[in-house]
């Protein structure tokens, strides 16, 4: 891993790099030396104050430009991207220990992807005229000013651009702050925004912990709050900004079911639970982490996924033959490792894994438990890491209502090849994302988001336009106004 990462200074704001050394520092660790290899600091109160103060300022002028040309800016961002995408991969790798095979393809790109797409349609959030007569109403979509965006651990790259992408297209101004166990990625999509012509101060970049995200959300001047994030975080996000009733969009945890019945290709359902439980060493919000697996085929399934765990190389992330890589951090590993613990003692049968891996860095070993019960702390909490719970069952009516016994609602998914079953499946399932055959995918062009205590709003699509901007109607009379008196 490298060692030499430290970001010009701790923020980005109005345009240009920023340094307050007297907030509080926050060590960037490396999750595989387990040594500090960067560092920046949480803002101070005139640090927030800088960023707020640009936003406000910047937002009106560049909601005044056409989506066109706010489009122009978000396509010419998502060109360099590509262009630095090895670089931004290596600079993924070393803030979340994710291994460089899957940065350079899932990380970076996608934040691209999300700026692409939203430059793309920048130019067509349009109204529309409603013809009463000889009167008329149309509409104005307009943006709500100044977004806050609060970003989770695990995808620091893309979080930054699906969040800041929809919000610039709309003519709005975005201040992000990242997760401070990974504080580094942000700067770039704020250097690069800047560089491609957004203009000072339209997306600014403050490092902190919760009591930053307090005071962003709370400031008058924000209009919009949108956070990835756990439930328990969540729920304090959400009452905060309801205070001011502010816009928000909350996409927060998961316990996702994934449901494979006696027909499904056996290959393909092993693959779709690999990456609906170990890609990012399980640390993805929407795994299937509840994997049901009809009787008739369960000890199959077992088997072949024993097998193909068995493909599993850790070591340096930044080796592009490895394919697994640590925790985000010694917090996380131990949480993770408790839950293996509680499986066991509940009765649950470790079939394999569970074991950390060797004795630096955050390594565990991929860990899939069978025999799994819907009432044992495995199959109720969300873990974060690389644990996969086998489920039996029946029939269909049965797994349907087991799968939705839950609070939450982020995801499901279902692995047969009667079709008919599958949208009989998805149609019930309570859970805002599907997928049938398949798992984990998450195209910038259809939206993302959860039902339930999973959250609330969705992030890309056309549907996210709606949650950065609102609709301004206007009545015109042709005729003389009528009045009783």
């Amino acid at each position: 891993m490298a060692y030499d990462i430290q970001p010009t200074a701790s923020h980005f704001i109005d345009g240009a790099y920023v340094e307050d050394t007297t907030g509080t520092p926050i060590p960037v660790i490396c999750p595989v030396s387990e040594e500090e290899i960067a560092r920046v600091y949480a803002a101070t109160p005139a640090i927030i104050e800088k960023a707020l103060a640009a936003a406000k300022r910047a937002q009106v002028a560049w909601a005044k430009m056409t989506g066109t040309e706010r489009g122009r800016v978000l396509r010419k961002a998502a060109d360099m991207i590509r262009e630095r995408n090895h670089d931004l991969s290596v600079l993924e790798t070393n803030d979340t220990g994710k291994p460089l095979q899957e940065t350079l393809v899932a990380d970076a790109t996608s934040a691209a992807d999300a700026l692409e797409y939203f430059g793309g349609i920048a130019g067509s959030l349009t109204g529309e005229h409603v013809q009463l007569g000889e009167d008329f109403v149309y509409t104005r979509r307009e943006a709500l000013g100044v977004c806050v965006g609060i970003g989770a651990w695990n995808y620091p790259t893309q979080i930054a651009a699906w969040k800041g992408a929809p919000a610039l297209a709309c003519g709005n101004a975005m201040v992000f702050k990242p997760s401070e166990t990974t504080p580094l990625c942000a700067l770039k999509v704020a250097e690069i925004l800047h560089e491609a012509g957004a203009p000072a101060g339209i997306y600014n970049v403050v490092q902190g912990m919760g009591e930053v995200g307090h005071a962003l959300i709370t400031d008058p001047r924000v209009a919009k709050v949108s956070l990835t994030g756990s439930v328990p975080t969540g729920r304090k996000v959400y009452a905060a900004a309801a205070e001011g009733i502010r816009h928000v969009t909350m996409e927060l945890g998961g316990k996702s079911p994934l449901v494979i019945f006696d027909d499904a290709n056996l290959e393909d359902a092993v693959g779709g639970a690999i990456l609906g439980n170990f890609y990012s060493s399980g640390q993805v919000c929407s795994n299937g982490t509840r994997v049901f697996v009809q009787k008739g085929i369960k000890e199959a399934f077992l088997k072949r996924l024993s097998e193909r765990l068995a493909h599993v190389k850790m070591g340096d992330p930044l080796d592009e033959s490895v394919n697994f890589g640590p925790l985000v951090n010694a917090k996380q590993l131990e949480i993770v490792q408790g839950f293996i613990a509680k499986g066991v003692d509940e009765g649950a049968r470790l079939v394999c894994g569970g074991e950390r891996e060797g004795t630096r860095g955050y390594f565990l070993q991929p860990t899939v438990f069978a025999d799994v019960t819907d009432t044992m702390t495995i199959a109720r909490e969300e873990i974060f890491g690389p644990v996969l719970s086998v489920l039996d069952f029946e029939d269909e009516d049965e797994v349907l209502a087991r799968a939705n016994e839950t609070d939450f609602g982020l995801a499901a998914g279902v692995f047969t090849n009667d079709l008919s079953r599958a949208h009989r499946m998805v149609a019930g399932f309570e859970a805002g994302t599907c997928y049938i055959n398949t798992y984990n995918l998450a195209p910038v062009e259809a939206p993302f988001g959860g039902s339930k205590l999973s959250g609330v709003g969705r992030e890309n699509s056309k549907n996210a336009v709606d949650h950065y901007s609102e609709m301004k109607s206007v009545y015109v009379a042709m005729t003389p106004v009528e009045a009783p008196f």
